[in-house]
Order: C-alpha cells, then sequence, then structure tokens
C-alpha cells in the first residue's frame, strides 16, 4: 500500500494560471477599447499602438541580450506594456515618441529595478509621465474624432478646467468615445467591456477599482461648483483616464498591495489624490500620477495590513 502522505516544499496549491496567461489575456480584454480608438481616431491610432509595443518588444530584447539574461518576450509582458502607453497617448503623437515612452518604460522603470515582479512603479505609467514631462506638447495636443465632427478636439476634463461650457455632449457620448482624449481613454463602454471579462476570469478583484472610483465619485460630488453636493460624479467618472487607470493599471499585481484590506486603502488613496488633482489642481486629469503615487506606498501599506500567520497573537 502507498504512502498518501507527501512531504514537499511550498507551493501547496498550484494553478493552471501562468506569467503568460494572465498578461495576454489582460491584452485580450484591451483588443475593445483599442479597436474603439482606431475607430474613433483613425488609422493614426493604429500606428501609434504599433509603435508603443514594438518599442516595448524591441527594448525588452535589447536589455536582457545586454544583461545576459533569458529573452521572455513571449511572456506578454512587455507587449501589454506598450499597449497601455498607447492607450495613455492622443493618437496625432509622431511615432517616435511612444517608441521612446516604451524604451523608458521597460529599460528604467521596469528593467533598472531588476525586472518583471521587482519594478516598484507601473511601467506604463512610468513611460507616460516621462513624455508628459518631456514633451508636453505633443502629449497635450488632441485630435478630434472622425467619426464625429460636431465634438472638439478638447478633453471635456480640459473644457472643464477652464470654465468652458460644452454642449451637445452627453453621458452617452462619453460612454461611446464622441470626445477629444487619448487613444484608449475615450471608449469607456470598450473598456467596461474588457473590466467585466477579466473580474469574471478572476483576473481582478473588485476591491481596487471599486474603492477607487468610490472615493474618486463621492469627493467629486461632495466638492462641486456650486457648493457641496453639486458636483456631476458621473461626468467625472466617465472622464479622463479613470476607469481606464482604476480596471487596467491600478490592478496591476505588482505594484499594488497583496492584501484585500490593502488593496481597498490603494484604492482609496488612487481616488483621494485625482479627486484633489481635478478639482484643485492646476492639471485637469489625475488618475495616471494618483497611481504612481499610491504604487510608492504599496510597500508601506503591505507591512501594516499583511494577514496574520495562523496560530499567531
Amino acid at each position: 500500500m502507498g504512502s498518501k502522505l507527501f512531504v514537499s516544499s511550498s507551493p501547496h496549491i498550484h494553478t493552471d494560471e501562468s506569467v503568460r496567461r494572465i498578461m495576454w489575456m489582460v491584452s485580450l480584454s484591451l483588443l475593445p477599447a483599442g479597436a474603439a480608438g482606431v475607430f474613433i481616431f483613425g488609422p493614426q491610432a493604429l500606428w501609434v499602438i504599433l509603435a508603443a509595443v514594438l518599442g516595448a518588444v524591441v527594448s525588452e530584447a535589447l536589455i536582457q541580450l545586454v544583461s545576459k539574461k533569458k529573452v521572455t518576450l513571449l511572456d506578454g509582458s512587455a507587449a501589454l506594456t506598450g499597449l497601455l502607453l498607447a492607450f495613455n497617448l492622443p493618437a496625432s503623437v509622431p511615432l517616435w515618441l511612444p517608441f521612446a515612452g516604451s524604451f523608458f518604460a521597460i529599460v528604467i522603470a521596469k528593467h533598472l529595478f531588476g525586472g518583471l515582479g521587482q519594478n516598484i512603479f507601473n511601467p506604463a505609467l512610468a513611460g507616460r509621465a516621462f513624455l508628459m514631462a518631456s514633451w508636453p506638447t505633443y502629449m497635450t495636443a488632441f485630435t478630434r474624432p472622425l467619426q464625429y465632427d460636431a465634438v472638439t478636439s478638447a478633453t471635456p476634463l480640459a473644457l472643464l478646467k477652464e470654465g468652458k461650457v460644452f454642449e451637445n455632449l452627453n453621458y452617452v457620448d462619453l460612454l461611446l468615445g464622441r470626445r477629444g482624449g487619448c487613444i484608449g481613454e475615450v471608449c469607456v463602454a470598450a473598456l467596461l467591456l474588457g473590466a467585466v471579462f477579466l473580474l469574471a476570469k478572476g483576473y481582478i478583484s473588485w476591491h481596487i477599482p471599486g474603492s477607487f472610483l468610490l472615493t474618486s465619485g463621492v469627493l467629486m460630488w461632495v466638492f462641486g461648483p456650486r457648493g457641496y453636493l453639486t458636483g456631476d460624479w458621473v461626468f467625472h467618472l466617465l472622464s479622463g483616464g479613470l476607469i481606464l487607470g482604476a480596471f487596467f493599471m491600478a490592478t496591476d499585481y505588482v505594484t499594488s498591495p497583496l492584501t484585500r484590506k490593502g488593496q481597498l486603502i490603494f484604492g482609496a488613496g488612487c481616488g483621494l489624490i485625482t479627486a484633489v488633482v481635478r478639482l484643485w489642481g492646476g492639471y485637469p486629469e489625475g488618475a495616471s500620477y494618483a497611481i504612481l503615487m499610491m504604487n510608492a506606498a504599496t510597500p508601506i501599506i503591505d507591512r501594516y495590513t499583511k494577514n496574520r500567520v495562523y496560530g499567531s497573537k
């Protein structure tokens, strides 16, 4: 009779999921938003996406070859970084700009910290911050959607920050992308479709996006332009990169907390900083910088929200 007791080192619980599968599934979930961006802004948007993905893949291969590490292009992490970076760019940028942003994201924000699993900041958002600081003119030059001639090229948040009135723009327009903005953020309906896929498959949980959106929405409603409790929280949630950031960037496994309690704190912090920037800052958008700031706080959050060891007091 064979022994039924097996002694082995951890991990003791296994899953069929892998880094490669998760990365490619997240990329798959972003395809509807990418297709919508190309439909709304035209072929130039597709070229920007391809340039960003190519820049990320080439940079990953070069840095791994130079450092004499195993080339891991097939795990999909570099391609996903390039895709997310492209989604945070206007369709009008020159093609060298997404390539440069991807190089920074992969080489500096990812491999300088040790590679996949060791980076402190979300690489795609770090690349966007680098491009915004280096070439702000390109990063804020938005084009008018080709499919909707009556819509201005300015983003709704920029118009709101300037105190201008935007007529003929409603919640449906924001959901369908009938507005100016970055390639992957404008069509909220497509983003939500991808988010539902990730939630249903269990690749992300509701804790970070839920606390992120709830905190932002409440603060936007409380501190309205005409006094307390007058803010249009639905407008703010559907504008800018809030949905893209909440579901696809703040939920990054490497740069977000491990515990559910920590994830709630992380998401609430992102929502708070986003609201502060949008309401009182000089910059109309705040989601990307909020996530980067909370990335820096993740080790502290993990330290004070770690689970109690079974049997300890």
